[in-house]
């Protein structure tokens, strides 16, 4: 057999590359339940491996925990999804009359910044009217998409799939997890396995030690601010606390939303009794505070870490090419591009290019 160069196994691994995102577009429609099997998977591997360091086998532990997810799944989605949709219409529906509130409630402050800046003064009626067209857009988008989902095979087959495809795909990605490790392991080409198994630990720190951290993170501002806020009496306190909790997978953005959003919300609602302001911004000081001394430390601690704008790209890009699974990927996805890229500005300042032919 002839020896192979290194030109053609670029080749080979840039067509492989290739096909592999191809065939990701071409069946994007139907690999949303593979892809977050996949991904309950990897965060649940973990649990499983401590249940077979306790005696089970991989098996039995992999019934035991993808059978408690999937009730613990069913009971989350039974008690919060129905007032949560219900909560999200009313705040679609009632935004314009908050708008206007809130405008009526800041109009006096700002008056005078605006006629020193020679600009058009608050029109609280032409507010109004954009609200309202804002709204109508929004319940339009919602509507809309119901109907696509109703009239369009695909979204269904993927509704069908999350439901009764992922706990299976769950199911058996976690039993064969160690094969599938040992499988991609040998087929790893000889000459360059030992360096790309040194960044697939440290793709697998970033990923562990971020995402899953991160995560975990998510859940616990989420539930705190979502509780927090309804125990203060805001009303869509859960959707506006599920919201903030689910943007804090980018640092300080979704506390920052949720504090804007909230405080907006208790400035119209509460006055003139300021102590349910009072308890709404207390809600969020605590939940940044257990998040920066607590959470953060604790879950994600000094682990590979990835800049805010970073993922804000990759969350942007992998919607942009691939839907709600590359939003699933991308941040996993930018852990591992990341590690390369380390590695290769570390092989790049060993090299000549970077020190030169000049010695010291």
């Amino acid at each position: 057999m002839a020896p192979t160069t290194n030109g053609s196994r670029w080749r080979f691994w840039l067509a492989a590359a290739a096909a592999f995102l191809l065939v990701l577009w071409l069946l994007n429609d139907i690999l949303l339940p593979f892809v977050v099997g996949m991904v309950v998977a990897y965060f649940l591997d973990p649990v499983v491996a401590r249940l077979q360091r306790l005696g089970l086998s991989r098996t039995m532990a992999t019934t035991a925990v993808t059978v408690v997810a999937v009730l613990l799944a069913i009971g989350i989605a039974t008690a919060i999804l129905p007032p949560l949709f219900g909560q999200l219409q009313g705040l679609i529906t009632k935004a314009p009359e908050y708008v206007v509130k809130a405008a009526m409630r800041i109009q006096p402050l700002i008056e005078p910044l605006l006629e020193r800046f020679g600009l058009q003064p608050l029109s609280v009626h032409d507010l109004q009217a954009e609200a309202g067209q804002w709204a109508g857009k929004a319940l339009a988008v919602a509507g809309g998409v119901a109907g696509q989902v109703a009239q369009r095979g695909v979204a269904i087959i993927n509704l069908l799939g999350l439901l009764f495809i992922t706990p299976v795909v769950t199911f058996y990605m976690l039993r064969d997890w160690e094969k599938v490790l040992a499988a991609i392991d040998s087929a790893l080409p000889l000459d360059h396995a030992d360096t790309i198994r040194k960044l697939a630990r440290e793709s697998n720190a970033a990923i562990a030690g971020y995402v899953r951290g991160q995560a975990l993170v998510c859940l616990c501002l989420g539930s705190i601010y979502a509780i927090g806020l309804s125990l203060a009496g805001l009303q869509f306190g859960l959707v506006i606390g599920l919201i903030a909790g689910a943007i804090s997978f980018i640092p300080f953005v979704g506390t920052f939303v949720g504090a804007v959003m909230a405080i907006g919300m208790a400035l119209v609602q509460f006055p003139p009794e300021w102590m349910g302001v009072v308890k709404v911004a207390a809600v969020f000081l605590f939940g940044q505070t257990l998040e920066g001394n607590v959470l953060s430390p604790k879950l994600v601690g000094d682990r590979v870490g990835l800049h805010p704008v970073w993922i804000m790209f990759a969350l942007l890009a992998g919607g942009s090419l691939f839907g709600f699974v590359g939003i699933l990927i991308a941040v996993p996805t930018a852990a591992v591009v990341g590690v390369i890229v380390r590695h290769l500005l570390g092989r790049y300042r060993e090299s000549g290019i970077y020190r030169g032919s000049t010695p010291g």
